[in-house]
């Protein structure tokens, strides 16, 4: 057994300052969202420019993760971590203070890039300090706890925030987080020595994932507000097609590969980025359009609809921490994954069933269930994709993690969003004849596009909980099999 591998005394104080630099990245994906009509008025930009506030931010943290996760393998994790919280506060207070719309998009971009640093250096840092196999499986059931809940908690601060301050404290709250955390990982964070990776930085490979991940991100993007068929939305998916095949042919020659191909094949790994990618393709339906129909049909202010999410936050907590860590090193984790995702998509079907006249007591059961499910499924997961990799690709693993998130993220974003829009034109074009009353009828147009995109969520959600059953075979981890020597960790498989 490796020496270099032993428990950090101090891992468990540790894991408090990791779990709220993860809050604070996953909180600023939905927190923004709630503020942005506040600071569409103060600052007087466009509609078409109220997508960017987000899309900035997207491209930016999406396009740059991979090479994010390997600058924490070659500096090391806690390094990259703490220049990633200083440059994510800064970022956050010149969005805060933006006087105009190209400063706001500025520090959205530069939140990205900074978010693409910290993202994987805090998971990579639980993946080295937490080496015993129930310590890890608590562990990860807070961590995947945080990084499931958070964007639901994002919708209740933003919402707090901006109808009792101002939509500038939504950019501001990150810093007082920063500081907790830059504090924490100068005085109780220690990185295992030895397992950094100190081959020279593969240029070819970050320029082609960046560009490759950029253009997959945007098209999806423009998508949705252009249209499928769109000429600059058709060029960058085939963009995005060439540039990534050329990635993956740069990395099987080159003698230190950003992303070493033996992170992706891994039959485990490669069925846990999948299916949680498709799984938050699922989770980004039930947070777009539940906050639309909540705000729009059932009349909720931005903090009423944050609070209506809680159940669903409590269920994530219980579903993590009660459900999968106790359970992570008894059983396989496909057993944990596949019916955490088919819970979820349980929750979704009964969330089909809204119409104009739903109460939230009709709606509270799917979201109890959704929660419970998504944090079942979420917590082995977010282990077992770092888990048996080599110390020097711990990094880049756990980027891969967020990576899969933020691309289905927003394939979530633009495909339920194409969806909703076409059920919501057939709909009205069908019942126009039949209508009575037009506001009435403007509502049940929207419900039943929601209604629509949902149920495609609810498809999606199963199939990610398929994908999880067929590919994912290892087996129950052994209590110390992490602790193995970097050659031999590799995962234990289910034969």
């Amino acid at each position: 057994m490796s020496d270099t591998l032993q428990p950090d005394p101090r891992r468990w104080k540790a894991l408090v300052f990791i779990a709220l630099a993860q809050l604070m990245v996953v909180l600023d994906a939905t927190v923004v969202n709630i503020a942005l009509p506040s600071a569409q008025i103060d600052l007087g930009f466009a509609d078409s420019t109220r997508q960017w506030v987000i899309t900035a931010y997207a491209l930016a943290f999406g396009g740059l993760l991979l090479f994010g996760g390997r600058v924490a393998d070659l500096w090391g994790r806690r390094r990259t971590f703490t220049v990633g919280l200083i440059g994510f506060a800064a970022a956050s207070a010149i969005g805060g203070a933006a006087a105009n719309t190209a400063m706001l998009l500025g520090a959205r971009a530069l939140q990205g890039v900074f978010g693409a640093l910290l993202a994987p250096a805090a998971l990579s840092l639980l993946a080295v300090m937490f080496t015993d196999g129930k310590e890890r499986a608590k562990a990860f059931g807070i961590y995947g706890a945080v990084a499931g809940g958070g964007g639901a908690i994002g919708l209740i601060l933003g919402g707090v925030l901006t109808e009792y301050l101002n939509w500038r404290w939504t950019f501001y709250v990150n810093i007082p987080f920063a500081a907790i955390a830059i504090a924490g990982a100068v005085l109780v964070i220690r990185e295992p020595a030895g397992g950094l990776n100190r081959n020279r930085l593969d240029i070819p490979g970050v320029l082609l994932v960046t560009t490759g991940l950029v253009s997959l991100v945007y098209g999806f993007t423009r998508a949705e507000s252009d249209g499928w068929t769109d000429p600059t939305t058709i060029g960058l998916f085939v963009a995005a097609a060439v540039l990534l095949a050329a990635f993956v042919f740069v990395e099987s020659r080159v003698k230190a590969p950003l992303l070493p191909l033996r992170v992706l094949t891994d039959r485990n790994r490669g069925g846990v980025y999948l299916s949680l990618g498709m799984a938050v393709i699922g989770m980004f339906g039930l947070f777009l359009f539940l906050t639309f129909y909540m705000q729009q049909v059932l009349g909720y202010s931005p903090v009423k609809n944050g609070l209506a999410f809680l159940p669903m936050v409590a269920g994530m907590i219980t579903g993590s921490t009660q459900i999968g860590a106790r359970l992570m090193t008894r059983v396989p984790a496909r057993f944990l994954m596949a019916p955490g995702f088919v819970v979820a998509s349980l929750g979704m079907l009964i969330l089909t069933r809204i119409d104009v006249g739903t109460s939230y007591w009709q709606i509270l059961p799917g979201l109890v269930l959704m929660g419970l499910g998504m944090g079942t499924a979420f917590m082995p997961a977010m282990s077992l994709a770092t888990y048996g990799v080599q110390p020097r690709d711990a990094g880049v693993a756990s980027a891969m993690v967020n990576t899969s998130q933020q691309v289905g993220g927003a394939i979530g974003t633009a495909l339920l969003s194409t969806v909703a829009n076409s059920a919501a034109t057939a709909y009205a074009k069908s019942h126009a004849a039949a209508a009575t009353n037009p506001d009435l009828f403007k509502l049940q147009v929207q419900v039943h596009s929601y209604s629509t995109a949902i149920w495609w969520a609810f498809g999606i959600l199963l199939l990610a909980g398929v994908t999880a059953f067929t590919l994912i075979n290892a087996g129950k981890p052994a209590p110390h099999a992490a602790n193995a020597d970097a050659e031999d960790a590799v995962p234990v498989m289910a034969h």
